[in-house]
């Protein structure tokens, strides 16, 4: 037999090699040129070793380089995803079932008329949170329209199970208050929604109160049935953003519940803060920033400058100083207190991030038949990344200063978002909030 020349034996494995199909050449050069945006996603690595099964080892060698640029791009990610409920709960929301005992069980009225997908989404959360929280739930809302909607939404089987093992009530009630009127709807509708739900808070048949409904018929109805706490004057709305720690949120308020602010309430604000803080979020020593546009004592307008003294002669709670837009995100503070006109457009431009994200990392894909396998990897995966950052997603915000606990869940919440919010309800709940906001002096003017 002829021998082989070595020389011609090597030549004909690289031409063998290079003989791989070219599609998947192609889809190797793609990873490794563009491993940034590949990665920026946590199952990015499993996307590489699938590809490794068609492309043998050259594609799985890819695949390592993915795999550590993603641990790269994950820490990236990380500062802006955030889940309060691993910071109040220390669990993932979507746990196991958990049995509890009646005892242990904290009752919550539920407004089940409001939001954009009331009663069937609420109800869906409500039924969900019973399985994964202590929690005993006074549903309230207009019977026949509660029944008809867990009928068609398949419910009907879990909402007769809960009711009949005592874990959830339907407490019947008038019309809501639509999301279009005006708060002082309230007062004409005496037996809306809300209005029933804070009446179970004031005869303490219930412990917090939860509504996605409109926010401002919210606001009014717990001043007007609960009341305010000694030494507040205006409630506010405390909501938690991410920061750079992913278990470190910070709390903004007010983000809405007042356009106008004096000094006197932005140093409320900064109490009810500093024990939210310390009780819910379970914070050592908060500390408390005021939102201006320098970290200097002489910088801002007028009511800055005044609030600015208040607050750093204040002995209650830890003065950090001033906080700047760019350091609400930063870590460095616990609480940022402004006014809710400030906060209400801090607030809805954090909600844009997610989906800004997304349009930027599209547009960063490549173009034409490389572009569209990239995107049938990362599609779904860059969905959930938005959905995390969406605030919406993270249940709702505390009402402070109120003689009671109320949690104000986003208008378009679903299923999801209200087992936050009751979650978040519960861990307030549970650490005693309302007694340490009850021993509250008035202070100075």
């Amino acid at each position: 037999m002829p021998q082989k020349d070595p020389d011609t034996s090597a030549s004909y494995g690289l031409r063998n090699k290079s003989n791989r199909p070219r599609a998947i050449r192609r889809l190797v050069i793609w990873y490794r040129r563009n491993a940034a945006v590949t990665t920026l996603v946590d199952t990015a690595a499993s996307s590489a070793s699938v590809a490794g099964n068609v492309a043998g080892s050259v594609v799985s060698s890819a695949g390592s380089v993915v795999t550590s640029a993603g641990s790269m791009a994950g820490n990236m990610l990380q500062p802006l995803v955030f889940d309060p409920l691993r910071r109040l709960q220390g669990g993932d929301i979507d746990s196991e079932k958990t049995s509890f005992q009646d005892r242990e069980r904290i009752w919550i009225a539920v407004d089940g008329m409001g939001g954009d997908h009331a009663p069937s989404q609420i109800l869906d959360g409500c039924l969900q949170s019973l399985q994964r929280l202590p929690l005993g739930i006074k549903f309230v809302g207009e019977i026949e329209k509660v029944v008809e909607a867990a009928k068609q939404s398949g419910l009907s089987e879990l909402l007769t199970e809960a009711i009949d093992a005592g874990q959830l009530e339907l407490v019947p009630s008038g019309p809501s208050v639509g999301m279009d009127e005006e708060a002082t709807a309230v007062r004409k509708k005496r037996d809306a929604s809300i209005n029933v739900a804070m009446d179970l808070v004031k005869k303490q048949e219930a412990t917090a109160v939860y509504s996605a409904g409109n926010s401002g018929a919210l606001m009014a109805s717990a001043i007007f049935r609960l009341g305010r706490l000694s030494g507040i004057d205006r409630p506010a709305i405390g909501a938690l953003f991410p920061t750079k720690d992913p278990g470190q949120p910070v709390l903004v308020l007010d983000v809405g519940a007042n356009m106008d602010c004096k000094p006197a309430y932005l140093h409320q604000f900064a109490l009810l803060g500093n024990i939210y803080s310390r009780d819910v979020l379970q914070t050592n020593k908060p500390r408390i920033g005021l939102l201006n546009i320098g970290e200097e004592a002489c910088k801002g307008n007028e009511v800055s400058l005044q609030t600015y003294e208040l607050l750093n002669q204040e002995k209650r709670f830890y003065f950090a100083g001033n906080c700047e837009g760019r350091d609400v995100l930063s870590g460095e503070f616990d609480v940022v207190v402004c006014d809710g006109f400030t906060g209400n457009v801090l607030l809805k431009f954090l909600e844009s991030v997610g989906s800004v994200l997304l349009d930027v990392l599209r547009a960063e894909l490549p173009r034409g038949r490389r572009g569209k396998v990239g995107s049938a990897f990362l599609r779904s995966n860059l969905k959930r990344i938005k959905k995390r950052l969406d605030h919406a997603e993270h249940g709702g915000a505390l009402l402070l200063g109120v003689n009671g606990i109320c949690v104000i869940g986003h208008g378009s919440s679903k299923a999801l978002s209200v087992v936050s919010a009751l979650r978040l309800a519960h861990s307030a709940a549970a650490h005693g909030v309302m007694e340490d906001l009850a021993e509250l002096e008035k202070p100075p003017a």
